[in-house]
């Protein structure tokens, strides 16, 4: 297996050093430009591992998309897609409606563990949690109080 050197143009290095400088960017990304600065300077992969704190598998994945697309697609985040979206806007403005309707008999006014049982009974709604329906309500501004 032949060992595929690194070389930075000059354009990419003063790119990536002016990136280390300044910028605001997450930790990731700054880790990554200090993995391709090291590979330009010669650097063995267990050197770089060790120092910088990474896998040998990091700094591949670095090397091997620096070789495909670039110095700046290098450095970048992909993408991450997070949980999927379990209730539509419907069942939002559902939850909603019901957090400002009037309490049930012999309730002065609705609370969050009393939304999640009166929710559970419903369709569809069987899993929702008390976590879920109190970051609803903070994020739309409702006040049960």
């Amino acid at each position: 297996m032949t060992k595929v050197v690194l070389k930075l143009k000059s354009k990419e290095r003063d790119f990536l050093n002016n990136l280390t400088k300044t910028g605001n960017r997450n930790s990731r990304e700054f880790e990554r430009a200090y993995i391709l600065l090291a590979l330009d300077k010669g650097k063995k992969h267990e050197e770089i591992s060790e120092f910088y704190n990474v896998s040998r598998i990091t700094i591949w994945r670095v090397k091997n998309k620096y070789f495909e697309s670039g110095v700046e697609e290098a450095i970048k985040d992909e993408p991450r897609p997070g949980q999927p979206i379990k209730y539509t806007e419907t069942d939002n403005a559902e939850i909603i409606a019901m957090a400002c309707s009037k309490a049930p008999d012999g309730r002065a006014r609705w609370t969050i563990r009393l939304l999640e049982k009166t929710l559970k009974e419903q369709k569809g709604m069987e899993s929702i949690n008390r976590e879920t329906i109190r970051l609803l309500l903070k994020k739309t501004n409702v006040s049960l109080g």
